[in-house]
């Protein structure tokens, strides 16, 4: 501003560059805490351009100025305002639509909820019927196991009988086939009775030359000579 300017420009004039002598320079710096800037800073007394308070003045250039608003085309308002309803029509809408989205899946959160607890107390119930099927299941089987294993056993047994059975008529047969062959034996021709049975065939003779019919009779026989 104006006021600030004459004000600045000793200032400035001591920060303008050139060769300063050096007590000079360190007379001008003082004890400020940073050396070798404009004479007499700190970051206490920093110069503000053009700043000035609510509190101060207009300049004097600006004493008389009246503020006016910038001319506004009436056509242009109508379209502006028709725009910024839309705006606020189409934002109205967006959030009734996400407040709907919102409160739909808190409502299906709930339900689902619901419908959770009660899946749940379904599937104990399922679980439950489906153990005791289970233990139903596996009783029929252990029956039907126990009834094949006796079956099993009984026609092992029945097998065992039969073979036990046909064994003992084997041996009885075989024992008779012994039997027999030992009262047949009794005319077998030995060494010891060969004589008496060659005397025996010749004091009866007997005659083989005969014919027979289909019976069996016998219808010719020669006599011996």
């Amino acid at each position: 501003s104006g006021a600030a300017g004459p004000a600045m420009l000793p200032a400035l004039r001591r920060c303008r560059p050139g060769p300063v002598p050096l007590p000079a320079l360190a007379a001008a710096l003082g004890p400020g805490p940073f050396p070798g800037l404009c004479p007499g800073w700190s970051p206490r007394a920093v110069p503000a351009r053009g700043r000035k308070t609510r509190h101060d003045p207009p300049a004097k250039s600006k004493a008389g100025r009246v503020k006016l608003p910038p001319p506004v085309d009436p056509e242009e308002l109508l379209v502006v305002l028709e725009r910024y309803r839309q705006h606020r029509l189409v934002l109205s809408a967006l959030r009734a639509e996400f407040r709907a989205e919102v409160l739909q899946k808190k409502r299906e959160e709930r339900l689902a909820a619901e419908d959770s607890v009660e899946e749940l107390e379904e599937h104990r119930r399922l679980m439950a019927w489906n153990d005791e099927e289970n233990a139903r299941q596996r009783a029929r089987r252990e029956e039907r196991l126990r009834k094949e294993e006796e079956e099993q056993k009984r026609r092992k047994l029945e097998i065992a009988d039969k073979q036990a059975r046909k064994m003992e008529a084997f041996l009885e047969e075989k024992e008779k086939e012994v039997l027999q062959l030992q009262e047949e034996a009794k005319n077998f021709i030995t060494p010891e009775n060969l004589e008496a049975r060659i005397e025996e065939c010749l004091d009866n003779p007997r005659n083989y030359n005969f014919a027979i019919d289909k019976d069996g009779r016998i219808v010719k026989r020669t006599v011996l000579s």
